[in-house]
């Protein structure tokens, strides 16, 4: 019995020392390296709900504007080359109607003016003239709705970054204050979630700006195919009523 003894404290004292041994080896063992987007969801959890969950909304609203903007621009882009060409065939063939019916069947603000323009070319010149630009305005207003939210929240996300960060720079001297001893690991956590909200509001301004500069180059591009085709246009009626 003695020896049966023995050997269960010898059996149970090795398992033991196999786990243990087994412990330390995964403590000393790497830990894995977490991929981009599990470490971007660790530290936006870790910079708190309060601002983060407002830097996250004006990320997702300029996102959503942005989107909406580059589908309306692409959709209102026009071979205007084409189009120009097309009018001005009907022109010759088929007289004012003829080249109307063309702007109605094409999509753009180009198409639209040359049809504002074409529908006066019966009373005068000037007044065509008037039409095209009082409508190419209108058209301008469209192809920039909603783009001033977009420079709004650039603004609006890292301002709000920088004051979620003095806010938690605040509560951790108020932790110094109240404990009445300068140690590190006292305001450490609280400084590191103050920094992380400037962060995510850096990143929202950076994303949001690379769209909101597509956007305007768009604009630029669409608004300068306009101007060219309203002097096109003019040139065509002058010829046409000769």
């Amino acid at each position: 019995m003695a020896i049966g003894t023995v050997n269960a404290n010898a059996t149970t004292l090795t398992t033991a020392t196999a786990t243990i041994t087994t412990t330390l080896a995964q403590d000393d063992a790497p830990a894995e390296e977490l991929g981009f987007h599990q470490e971007l969801k660790k530290r936006f959890i870790e910079g708190g709900p309060g601002f983060m969950g407002i830097v996250l909304l004006c990320l997702i609203l300029g996102l959503a504007i942005a989107i909406e903007r580059i589908i309306f621009l692409n959709l209102s882009t026009t071979n205007t080359k084409k189009l120009t060409q097309n009018v001005e065939d009907a022109l010759n063939s088929g007289g004012i109607e003829a080249a109307k019916e063309v702007c109605r069947n094409t999509k753009g603000p180009v198409a639209s003016i040359f049809y504002q323009g074409l529908d006066r070319a019966d009373e005068d010149i000037d007044a065509a003239e008037k039409a095209v630009v009082a409508y190419g305005g209108v058209q301008m207003g469209q192809l920039e709705k909603n783009v001033s939210w977009i420079s709004l929240f650039i603004a609006l996300a890292p301002m709000l970054g920088f004051m979620g960060t003095v806010i938690g720079m605040i509560k951790a001297f108020d932790k110094i204050e109240a404990a009445g001893d300068m140690q590190p690991s006292l305001v450490a956590g609280g400084i590191k979630v103050a920094l992380l909200t400037t962060v995510f509001g850096l990143i929202v301004a950076i994303v949001l700006q690379i769209y909101y500069n597509y956007i305007i180059a768009k604009i630029d591009s669409i608004v300068n195919d306009m101007e060219d085709a309203s002097i096109t246009l003019m040139d065509l009626l002058v010829r046409h009523k000769k």
